[in-house]
């Protein structure tokens, strides 16, 4: 579901997305009253709110929305990453911040991750803190970071210049010193914890 008050902008952000193979856009929301009452009728996966649905605060809206539908993933594309959005960020694997000056790959991945109950946020929204060792070698952190996305291995390979034995190798690492289940759970792990 695309929740933005400009019109032009949901509507092309709503037919890109119809696009993307299994991705079904299944409503659009020009009024931010309307969202809240939307999202229950139509119970989507994910939602995709755009700068001008925020609410009153920075995230009032979005946390609204977790409150009433915690089963939904939500995507909030912004501009400046504020205190708020790095207080938010980490919340519980059902949000991503994705900033308006990335590229729509990266919010089509941005979505797929939030598909798998893993969230995704920009770089520039989370530093990792003073002091907070990182188990995870640069490369192990890249593979997780794109598997966060949604990337599948054989697009993490390309993507690094790596061979899929290669990054399956680095993803087995990973989930050993996260102790993850799967490379998704892996990355969500990381995520959480910001190393990402």
């Amino acid at each position: 579901m695309i929740g933005e008050e400009r019109r032009l902008f949901s509507e092309a952000i709503a037919e890109t997305l119809r696009l993307v193979r299994d991705f079904e856009v299944v409503e659009v929301v020009n009024d931010c009253k309307e969202l809240v009452p939307t999202v229950l009728r139509v119970l989507p996966s994910v939602a995709v709110l755009g700068a001008s649905t925020k609410g009153d605060g920075d995230f009032s809206l979005a946390d609204e929305l977790r409150a009433v539908a915690p089963q939904c993933g939500i995507a909030v594309i912004g501009t400046d990453p504020t205190r708020s959005s790095r207080d938010h960020a980490p919340a519980d694997g059902v949000f991503s911040f994705v900033p308006d000056d990335a590229s729509l790959t990266h919010l089509v991945r941005a979505i797929r991750g939030l598909g798998t109950s893993c969230s995704r946020i920009d770089p520039k929204v989370i530093r990792q803190p003073a002091g907070k060792s990182r188990p995870l070698s640069d490369r192990e952190r890249e593979v997780l970071r794109l598997t966060s996305e949604g990337a599948p291995i054989r697009e993490i390979a390309a993507e690094l210049f790596l061979s899929p034995g290669t990054v399956r190798n680095l993803t087995s690492s990973a989930i050993k010193k996260l102790g993850g289940r799967n490379r998704f759970d892996a990355a969500c792990i990381a995520g959480k914890r910001g190393w990402l």
